[in-house]
């Protein structure tokens, strides 16, 4: 018998021409709304390289790579920043997303 279909969804790297629900590249992340809050995991590297490769998110998922900080990433990547400066933005973000949070 049915039970209670609960979403969970995958993060995935796919090839525009492929079905929605077809054959992938990569496994990058998944989104669970099921929990409270809702757990966002990425493999940040992976994202911002496929990113850099010109993948583009949808929608949805474009919105929860921002909740993440990976489009701040890819922007600061974009103007030419360096590794330390991305991570030391990303970071100060961050903390200033945690205070706001907090308060």
């Amino acid at each position: 018998m049915g039970g209670v279909i609960t979403p969970f969804f995958h993060l995935v790297a796919a090839d525009s021409r492929a079905p929605r629900d077809g054959k992938f590249i990569e496994k990058l992340g998944y989104y669970n709304p099921n929990t409270h809050p809702p757990q966002i995991h990425f493999n940040h590297e992976r994202v911002l390289y496929w990113l850099q490769q010109g993948a583009q998110p949808t929608e949805t998922v474009r919105s929860l790579l921002s909740k993440e900080g990976l489009l701040l990433k890819l922007h600061l990547w974009r103007k030419g920043k360096t590794p330390e400066e991305i991570e030391a933005a990303y970071q100060a973000w961050k903390a200033q997303k945690a205070a706001k949070a907090a308060s």
